[in-house]
């Protein structure tokens, strides 16, 4: 892997990583803005124990070494719950200001996962 590879994976990790674990913390806590927000995109309350909990072991997940298939479900985990917020933000007509934030979370989600190390990455049998 090289240096500029690297970089590139934990600058965008380390900005996954704080999006996602203060995003989580905010959901777990069901601040008012974040649960007014969540009703009016339709989605019950319960919902953001879901996402918080599952945010936060995400990122647990993705920063500890090892577990490369435990990393895999979380990146993945990551994928679907930001596109799903960008494309619910999009479906109640909010504005760029509301999208943006999911949005950059899901490309950072996809950078960290293409330039992630090897030892962070599923070994092929096939190979």
């Amino acid at each position: 892997m090289t240096k500029r590879n690297k970089i590139i994976y934990w600058i965008s990790t380390i900005w996954l990583a704080l999006g996602m674990l203060s995003s989580g913390i905010v959901q777990l806590f069901k601040v008012k803005s974040e649960t007014d927000f969540i009703i009016n995109m339709g989605y019950p309350v319960y919902f953001l124990t879901i996402l918080g909990i599952w945010k936060i072991l995400g990122v647990v997940t993705v920063l500890i070494p090892k577990f490369p298939l435990l990393k895999e479900w979380a990146y993945a985990g990551f994928f679907f719950a930001m596109s799903g917020a960008v494309f619910s933000h999009i479906a109640v007509g909010n504005s760029m200001k509301e999208i943006f934030p999911p949005l950059l979370l899901l490309m950072l989600t996809v950078v960290s996962w293409y330039f992630r190390p090897a030892d962070r990455k599923i070994i092929s049998v096939n190979q």
